[in-house]
């Protein structure tokens, strides 16, 4: 098992994880659609966004921009919380997908963009904002009894002025990140297991392959059969760095997809990293499933 050290516990299914210039991290926690600020002086509510608040990500303007999945359902089996219930994620008080802009300072959440082209958004997962100041965001989709959404890729501007969707269809796609150098962007789908990449032509544009299967993209790697693929980030080697399910911990592919690492955490739904410090060479993960957030070294990989 992997040396961590956890900076804070009894979190409500905490995803998204942003760390902070001054040192704090902020995470989402879906269960109660919150966004929580984890200091030195512990865990304090930033805002109430309600739905299923997931991943974030600071925008060019410094507020935290937030993909709420609209509300899932849950199953509690002990002291361990698990998304769904009998293949159900929908909840029944489902608010709708959305993106959301949240003031840091006042804490005011501003719905920012609900449905695209007239389609509404279903299940908004994670987001990453490119060097223009745009950002792209996967839309999960939600499962019901008898059928689930089929959803994809959106490339949007925080102002509200512009939303589109990119790549359709994927299969429940989940983690979003762009390479270093913003050439790059991968996609992670969850049961499938697959990591997708795609070469970006300019802000918002990429360069399909025109196969059928993950959206035109090149496949970059597999998790290995029964594990899901959560979200996402991309190091400063600019390995992809992915929150895996089941077999809890990291799986980390390098750039070309030929080496495969597993980063081993203590919890079966280890769903987000980020990176942080003044060198990147802190990973603060999200061990979702008993609520906890911790941090570990992150040594180079390239």
């Amino acid at each position: 098992m992997t040396d961590f050290s956890e900076i804070a516990h009894g979190l409500r299914f905490p995803e998204g994880p942003v760390a902070l210039a001054n040192g704090d991290v902020l995470v989402t926690e879906m269960v109660t659609g919150r966004l929580v600020r984890i200091g030195g002086d512990g865990s304090h509510v930033v805002a109430e966004c309600g739905g299923s608040a997931n991943g974030a990500a600071v925008g060019p303007d410094g507020a935290v921009y937030v993909c709420n999945s609209g509300g899932w359902r849950w199953t509690e089996l002990g002291q361990i919380t698990i998304p769904g219930s009998h293949g159900v994620t929908q909840a029944e008080d489902y608010i709708g997908g959305r993106i959301q802009r949240v003031d840091l300072d006042t804490g005011e959440v501003v719905d920012v963009y609900t449905e695209c082209d007239g389609h509404p958004l279903r299940a908004p997962n994670d987001l990453v904002f490119d060097s223009s100041g745009g950002f792209w965001f996967t839309d999960h989709g939600h499962a019901r009894a008898r059928d689930r959404d089929r959803t994809g890729v959106f490339y949007a501007r925080p102002d509200g002025s512009e939303i589109r969707e990119v790549i359709f269809p994927l299969e429940s796609p989940n983690g979003i990140g762009l390479s270093p150098d913003g050439g790059r962007l991968y996609v992670a789908e969850t049961f499938t297991g697959r990591l997708w990449e795609w070469s970006v032509s300019e802000p918002g544009h990429v360069e399909k392959s025109g196969g059928t299967v993950g959206g035109g993209g090149q496949l970059v790697g597999a998790a290995p059969v029964g594990q899901l693929l959560d979200s996402l980030a991309v190091d400063r080697d600019g390995n992809v760095c992915v929150g895996t399910l089941v077999n809890g911990g990291i799986t980390v592919f390098s750039p070309d997809g030929k080496s495969v690492e597993h980063v081993s955490l203590p919890d079966a739904l280890v769903t987000n990293i980020c990176f942080g410090g003044p060198d990147l060479t802190t990973a603060y993960c999200t061990l979702s499933g008993t609520g906890k957030v911790v941090t570990l070294d992150w040594p180079p990989r390239g």
